[in-house]
């Protein structure tokens, strides 16, 4: 399963729509179902506006009724490491206190999982 998953984020960095930093990311986030869902950074003029792949995963996952998710894999064809953004980190905590995270760069490979990343996340508190 990792390799089909380092293969689908590999396959949406090619979709990234990065005029502005022509910093290619794609993400591939594993369901607890199995499903495989990808996103692209896709950037705007308007920086604000600008959607990272984890979020693109993510929304296209929960806008498919998945909310269970196992692990995320994100890559990018640069030695620079693609690290979450807080806001992407906070949108993952949203689903996951445990999800397991793999960050892909040309040659370096880190796993971490999101407690690490976001160890003071806010939380929704059910009653």
């Amino acid at each position: 399963m990792k390799d089909k998953l380092k293969q689908a984020a590999m396959e949406a960095a090619k979709k990234a729509y990065v005029p502005y930093s022509n910093y290619k990311v794609g993400a591939a986030l594993l369901t607890k179902s199995g499903k495989i869902f990808t996103g692209c950074n896709v950037e705007n003029s308007s920086y604000g506006l600008t959607n990272c792949a984890e979020r693109t995963a993510v929304f296209k996952a929960v806008s498919e009724g998945e909310t269970d998710f196992e692990e995320i894999m994100i890559y990018v064809d640069s030695e620079k490491l693609p690290t979450p953004c807080g806001a992407c980190r906070q949108v993952l905590a949203e689903f996951s206190s445990d999800l397991k995270i793999t960050i892909i760069s040309k040659n370096e490979e880190i796993h971490t999982d999101i407690g690490k990343l976001l160890p003071l996340s806010f939380k929704l508190e059910k009653k």
